[in-house]
């Protein structure tokens, strides 16, 4: 957006909100520049500006204001994100919901909390366990991303694949709109089919059509049991077919995770631990609830004709290998330019999609590594090339992310399973969606937010 005079902004700024409210100094505009989305050089900007509201009545100012001055606006929780939605824009004010971070109530017996979007996830989960519940949602990140952030992208994470997305544990939101608006979805009840789905369509929008302000959470009781298991094999394949061989044993994991020897070996050399002697490929399996231990044993037998060398029950190594995945994407180095994908297919498609990645990565001579929600099919194999091998390697890594992606919607999956579209899986956008979806979603995105002032160029092409 441009045009915007930037004394101007911030001198209305100052007119609605208190000082401590309001950031230009240059450290600060640099730490809320990026999220931890991939960026060229040339994309990272300085916002004009980063605003810590406190309240809802503080984000309903800002956006007042922006209405009045035309000036953008980028939402942002803790800046976990993975796409680049959270991205500074020149010209545009960053808002950032962390000092938003009360939990406002939580209600035992209806098994519901209302929440505040600065709100750290796990802090929440800790909350709650006290009463023996929990809040389903696990990204990775748990640890410092916030339940807006997970709200914003439609997170998932590790127990997903039995309690499913963010969205599915959303019951309510309180959504600043564009024009100043405060509109509420939802009601605080389980079921609800009185009129669209307002607060889904809100899960998962990236902040393009509103900036949530709260939340009403679902709450889960907490298990009882927990069975927790590893599960080395000879090789990825070999893993993924174990995927469908406990799906087709009827039973449904809390946790189902696949890891491929190169990430064992990264977990091994940062971590001391010893996952790549072990096997070629990995299962990290969890049960849970009453019937975990049956659910268990009846994963051993569907198992038990690849090879499988599963843990004995009550295996300290297996439970730790659970906080060991969190870590399973591995840290950016200087020496290397990595890119972590996040595509999700049909799991009777999940051992074709190894078999193509592993050879993709052959094919363009970069390197790779594959993670997985091989519960519910979402792969994060990550590309990356050596740092000096300048132009020609960023050109075999661009091509190689390509392939991988347009492999995953010919197999009839998505470009983004839990991570967003954000600034840049843009490229891919109208790949998977027809001219009628595109349409209809923009129409979406200028009825909420007509002069696109909300994240501007995020979410949708």
């Amino acid at each position: 957006m441009s045009g915007v005079d930037r004394q101007q902004v911030l001198h209305r700024l100052s007119q609605v909100l208190p000082p401590e409210a309001i950031a230009t100094d240059e450290a600060t505009l640099d730490a809320y520049a990026t999220d931890h989305g991939p960026t060229a050089d040339w994309e990272i900007q300085r916002a004009l500006a980063v605003v810590f509201p406190t309240c809802t009545d503080d984000v309903v100012a800002l956006m007042c204001a922006s209405a009045e001055e035309g000036f953008a606006v980028v939402p942002r929780g803790a800046g976990t994100s993975v796409s680049g939605g959270a991205h500074a824009l020149r010209d545009a004010v960053t808002i950032s919901l962390e000092r938003m971070n009360q939990i406002l109530s939580i209600d035992v017996e209806d098994q519901t909390a209302r929440v505040q979007p600065g709100v750290i996830n796990a802090e929440l989960g800790q909350t709650v366990e006290q009463h023996r519940l929990m809040y389903a949602p696990d990204p990775a990140s748990y640890r410092i991303s916030t339940i807006g952030g997970n709200v914003a992208t439609n997170a998932g994470g590790l127990r997903c694949a039995k309690y499913g997305v963010t969205r599915d544990s959303v019951l309510s939101l309180e959504v600043v709109l564009a024009d100043g608006t405060v509109l509420r979805t939802g009601t605080g009840t389980f079921k609800n089919v009185s009129g669209y789905d307002l607060t889904g369509l809100f899960v998962g929008s990236e902040g393009t059509l509103g900036i949530v302000t709260e939340i009403t959470v679902r709450l889960r009781p907490l298990p009882v049991a927990v069975e927790t298991a590893s599960v080395f094999v000879e090789d990825l394949e070999t893993a993924a077919a174990g995927v469908l061989a406990i799906s087709q044993a009827g039973v449904q994991p809390a946790i189902l995770e696949m890891m491929d020897g190169a990430t064992m070996a990264a977990l091994d050399a940062a971590h001391g631990s010893n996952l790549a002697g072990l096997g070629g490929a990995c299962l990290l399996v969890q049960t849970d609830g009453y019937g975990a231990a049956a659910e268990m044993d009846a994963i051993r037998d569907a198992l038990a004709p690849l090879g499988a060398q599963v843990s004995p029950p009550g295996d300290e190594r297996a439970r730790s290998l659970v906080e060991l995945r969190r870590h399973a994407r591995g840290d950016d180095t200087v020496t290397e330019i990595r890119v972590g994908e996040d595509v999700a297919v049909p799991k009777s498609r999940l051992v074709e999609y190894v078999r193509e990645v592993q050879r993709i990565g052959r094919d363009h001579d970069v390197k790779i590594k594959v993670i997985a929600h091989a519960g519910d099919g979402n792969l994060h194999p990550s590309f990356w090339i050596d740092v000096d091998q300048g132009t020609a390697g960023m050109a075999r890594l661009d091509a190689a992310l390509d392939e991988s992606i347009q492999v995953a919607l010919e197999m009839g999956g998505t470009i983004t399973g839990e991570h967003g579209v954000g600034s840049y899986k843009v490229r891919w956008f109208d790949r998977e969606h027809d001219e009628p979806a595109i349409r209809v979603q923009r129409e979406l995105k200028n009825l909420f937010d007509p002069e696109h002032r909300l994240n501007p160029g995020r979410a949708i092409a």
